[in-house]
């Protein structure tokens, strides 16, 4: 479908909060400390006010778990930090129900109590602190009432914790990949550190993040000092001054014990409602991604095939193709994907979606190839914070694109889940942690098991985390084969890259029989047990079936958890665990009841995983059918066309189900660009059965003055499986006949430079027009230089690459200056290939940095395609920049 008809975003409120009634209380003289208790919670927020400077403690059960700390805000006019006088108070019942797409449990209810407070500075500017307390957590945040605007120089909010609580802390980027380390709140060392930070004090656990970040207002760290147990909340840049009210993020502690801190959904509930109308077209799922085993895989459509056919074997929803695919192929290969029930995910530089202009070009191109999503990258590089209110404008204008364009949204090299998922359902997930990528990085990578275990006590804590598990073929981790199946449970992301290639799984075939089944989403998480940085056992469900994942960081031992979760009668458990010499995974069956203990023997830093369904005599396991696509072809009475402006061609197409149970609402259509016109009708059947055909033909006409070149017209038959089987949508099989609408053929002498290409791609960045390659973005080239020698005409490409030129038979001779760009001094090695109509009429040797320029003089008589590539060297890609210097055509027309 075109991406013109794809549904707008809309405002949902209807779905997600019901708010209570409230009631205002007047000030009185002595009103100095005011407290908030949460409906059904043993939670109690007390804020004071000392001589005009106001702080917040926690209780819980009546005991301090925060003492008092310093709350407020300075703007460039006033100290709202002191001198303040209370004015009033105001109090309701937040209601929260809504719906997730993603996360810990799809169905969110949580009942809040919140308080605002009133008060006003000696030149009478008003501030009112907003407090919340959950059964998870207390937040506040300011809310700056003045219609003429505010702003704000910085918080005075802090959190002030025991100086010998135990702490897992991690050093402040906006990126969030260090490592945590463990160390107590007092010895901390000074500096600043990132979100979501853990404390264990007065018999409880606190979580300190924040949620409800807006692009009218930066992110925030905490900043220590060491030998205080003080952290004050700084921001990584100014806010900007706002132009009426201003309510500021939500300060965040998440507190209980440790199941209600893991299990914890406050940071959504905080958050703004979701924005995106209709969400059924957004479905998380297990995905194939080749870049971690195989770094060049993502350049390679044969391989990226290989993925796909895994994918579609073992009912995995997606394929991610990352950084290197090309323009060129990756409709082709998405075709041959979506024909198999697997959709395909594209890589993406944050920068090259920027504008309004590169969102509209790329996702609308994306819809028309039947992309599905989008990982986006690096954006904790470029000019401006990477918390900063600018890239946050960013990720709310492409979380806005992404929505309108229907494209699932994976964010990386990002900042961390603030709410963000809450608003954008679409957003299936954010990196914003160390993960699997960094085993293969040369040095410490730091991945080790007791990161694994702290990670389900803090970063997945506040939202979905693509940490990329099962990496069974690393050979540089330190985890058991039992410790990595386990993650996709103890880990939650709404898409699950299995980081792994096709050829190793089936190696471990009870390991490939668990992933097999394991789901990206859950309706229920209960952490079983465990302790941060040692071990971890969670439940998380999904339907009428729970799993289990268990790792440990350390020596052998058992793991051991309650099964009282569960409801009663007798219960299979399909475990996966730790073979016995600490390699392989193996697999064992059980019947227990609540009533039981799960005890798991696993290897030095080990684990295990579960599948908890109801026992059945019937069945000897809790093992469901993999959701496959059956065979089909696609044939069309021709593969490509040549079509003037204004002309036409005729197409056949037939559909025949090759195998498989019958499958039903099936129909066949060309899917043409919008100024393109079908004579002809949809050919539907209400259904196929193996071997049958559904045939039909039409007359695709070309506008008179549409664009010139190459474009796909594909012919596109949909059909559902029988039952569903686990797909959503209609499995959609697509082929494309190749037409050429000719643009005009060149006269004269005529440099290539000037000429319209029919297609292009390239290795790095853009085919660049009369000057080098450069970087990423279209234009950043300097001149063309080969040898000292410089060039005004000429193309600037890097290997490997491509570009066709539509000569139409009326040149006869290309002359070219080739070489390496002096750009990259005496790197490099690419060789130039010169072919016509598919037949190859020139090859030069590998040149290199060092060589200078080689000249190319070929004819050309009679050739309708020319195509003008560059190859690497046969020892990488790396600084391969490659010119064509000169390159002119002498033409007869």
């Amino acid at each position: 479908m075109p991406w013109s008809a794809v549904r707008s975003v809309a405002a949902v409120g209807a779905i997600a909060a019901v708010v209570g009634t409230s009631a205002t209380v007047p000030a009185t003289a002595d009103d100095s400390t005011w407290s908030v208790t949460g409906p059904g919670s043993d939670l109690t927020a007390v804020v004071s006010l000392s001589d005009g400077a106001p702080s917040l403690e926690v209780t819980r059960g009546g005991r301090t778990v925060l003492p008092a700390s310093g709350i407020g805000v300075l703007t460039e006019d006033t100290d709202l930090t002191d001198d303040l006088t209370f004015t009033g108070r105001s109090d309701r019942t937040v209601v929260e129900r809504y719906r997730t797409t993603t996360g810990k449990e799809r169905k969110r209810h949580t009942v809040m109590r919140e308080t605002t407070l009133s008060f006003t500075a000696e030149d009478g500017t008003p501030l009112d602190l907003v407090v919340r307390v959950a059964p998870d957590g207390v937040a506040y945040r300011y809310h700056l009432p003045s219609p003429d605007g505010t702003a704000i120089v910085r918080e005075a909010s802090s959190w002030t914790l025991p100086t010998d609580a135990p702490a897992w802390m991690l050093d402040y980027s906006s990126w969030y990949e260090e490592p945590r380390f463990e160390a107590t709140a007092g010895s901390v060392p000074s500096g600043d550190f990132g979100y979501p930070a853990l404390f264990s004090t007065a018999g409880s656990y606190v979580l300190l993040t924040e949620s409800g970040l807006s692009s009218d207002y930066p992110g925030s760290m905490l900043t220590h000092e060491q030998g205080s147990g003080r952290y004050q909340v700084g921001l990584v840049e100014r806010p900007p001054a706002s132009s009426g009210p201003l309510s500021t993020p939500w300060r965040v502690a998440v507190v209980g014990d440790l199941d209600t801190v893991t299990e914890s959904t406050l940071v959504d509930d905080l958050a703004p409602d979701s924005r995106v109308a209709d969400t059924s077209w957004i479905e998380p799922g297990t995905v194939a991604w080749s870049w971690l085993p195989e770094h060049d895989s993502p350049r390679d459509p044969e391989r990226q095939r290989d993925y796909i056919d895994y994918a579609a074997e073992h009912g995995w929803s997606y394929v991610l193709i990352d950084e290197g695919w090309d323009a060129s192929w990756v409709p082709e290969v998405t075709r041959y994907a979506r024909a198999k029930g697997v959709d395909v995910l594209l890589w993406f530089r944050w920068w090259e979606v920027d504008t309004a202009e590169e969102m509209d070009h790329w996702f609308g191109l994306l819809n028309d190839w039947g992309v599905k999503g989008v990982k986006i990258d690096f954006m904790n590089t470029g000019e401006g914070h990477g918390e900063g209110v600018s890239r946050h404008d960013w990720y709310e204008r492409v979380l806005a694109a992404t929505a309108e364009h229907r494209l699932l949204v994976n964010f990386h090299g990002s900042t961390l889940p603030k709410g963000m998922q809450r608003t954008w359902p679409h957003l299936m997930t954010y990196e914003a942690v160390r993960g699997a990528e960094y085993y293969s990085f040369s040095g410490d990578h730091q991945v080790t098991p007791e990161h694994n275990t702290t990670l389900p006590f803090t970063r997945n804590v506040v939202g979905s985390m693509d940490y990329t598990p099962v990496t069974l073929s690393q050979d540089s981790r330190f985890t058991s084969d039992g410790h990595e199946i386990a993650l996709p449970v103890v880990f939650e992301s709404g898409l699950l890259h299995l980081a792994d290639r096709p050829e190793v799984f089936p190696r471990y075939p009870d390991a490939e029989r668990f992933l097999d089944q394991v789901p990206a989403v859950w309706d229920e998480t209960e952490l079983l047990s465990g302790e941060p940085g040692s071990e971890v056992v969670l439940a998380r469900r999904q339907g009428d079936r729970w799993f289990v994942g268990g790792i440990a960081a350390g020596d052998a031992r058992t793991l051991s958890a309650s099964l009282d979760f569960l409801g009663r009668g007798d219960w299979r458990v399909d475990l996966f665990r730790d073979g016995e010499d600490g390699t392989g995974v193996v697999r064992e069956s059980h019947v227990l009841d609540r009533h039981d203990e799960l005890t798991v023997p696993v290897a030095d830093n080990g684990g295990f995983a579960a599948i908890v369904c109801r026992a059945d005599r019937h069945r000897d396991s809790c093992e469901r059918p993999v959701p496959t696509v059956p065979d089909t072809t696609l044939d069309l009475s021709a593969e490509s066309a040549t079509v003037p402006a204004g002309g036409s061609v005729r197409i056949s197409a037939q559909f025949t189900l090759d195998e498989g149970e019958r499958v039903h609402d099936v129909s066949l259509r060309p899917s043409v660009p919008e100024d393109w016109h079908v004579e002809g009708e949809v050919v539907r059947a209400r259904s196929l059965r193996a071997g049958e055909t559904l045939s039909g033909t039409w007359t695709l006409v070309a506008p008179q003055d549409g664009p010139r070149g190459r474009v796909d017209l594909p012919l596109v038959a949909q059909y559902r499986l029988p039952g569903g089987s686990g797909h959503g949508e209609p499995v959609h099989v697509e082929r494309a006949v190749d037409v050429l609408v000719p643009p005009d053929v060149p006269r004269g002498e005529v440099f290539v430079s000037d000429l319209p290409f029919l297609s292009s791609g390239n290795g790095w960045g853009p085919v660049e027009r009369d000057a080098s390659v450069g970087e990423q973005e279209e234009g950043d080239g300097a001149e063309l230089t080969i040898g000292g020698t410089t060039y005004a005409k000429g193309l600037g490409v890097h290997a490997p690459s491509s570009v066709e030129l539509y000569l139409g038979g009326a040149c006869t001779r290309l002359t070219a200056e080739v070489g390496v760009d002096d750009e990259v001094g005496d790197q490099g090695s690419v060789s130039f290939e010169v072919r016509g109509d598919d037949e190859q009429l020139a090859v030069t040797p590998t040149l290199r940095g060092a060589d200078g320029a080689h000249l190319l003089d070929v004819p050309v008589d009679g050739v309708r395609l020319l195509t003008l590539s560059v190859h690497d060297g046969g020892d990488g890609v790396n600084h391969d920049h490659a010119d064509w210097g000169g390159a002119r055509l002498v033409c007869t027309a």
